[in-house]
Parts: structure tokens; sequence; C-alpha cells
């Protein structure tokens, strides 16, 4: 049985989360795109992103969408979740 390994993108999409909110409560869908193009997020992370269905997020709802993506594909303990 193989071992789960961190990702050395582990942790990326909290930091693009950080950056969208840090002087704003509400976001696009077309933000996040862009900050994660930004920050150059791995191809996984990427199609999480591009996941997102339109629309505006509060940190909770993205956060909560991002997550539950992100768990469905199994990919919590590789890259993190975020908050």
């Amino acid at each position: 049985m193989a071992l789960l390994e961190r990702s050395d993108s582990y942790g990326e999409m909290q930091r693009v989360v950080d950056y969208l909110f840090k002087n704003t409560p509400i976001v696009e869908r077309l933000d996040v795109i862009l900050a994660a193009e930004t920050f150059d997020v791995c191809a996984d992370m990427r199609e999480i992103v591009d996941l997102l269905p339109p629309g505006a997020y509060t940190r909770i709802a993205l956060c909560q969408q991002m997550n539950s993506s992100i768990a469905g594909h199994g990919w919590g303990y590789t890259y993190g979740t975020v908050e």
C-alpha cells in the first residue's frame, strides 16, 4: 500500500484564499480564477478553481465549495483544504 505524500503545492490554495479576502468580504468566480493564475497554482488545484460555479462568494461559501471539490477528488491530504 502506497503512503500518501504531501505535494510541494500543499497549502497554495490557502494563500490564494487569504489574498482574495484580504480587503473584501465577497469575491466573484473570475477573481478566484485570476488569483489562481497569478499564484500559478498547480494543475490539480486549477481544476478545483475551474469547477466553481459562477457567482459571488463569501469566504465561508468559497471555502465550503472548494473543500467539497478537494475532498471529492481525495486531495485533502495531498494539497490541503482551505479555511
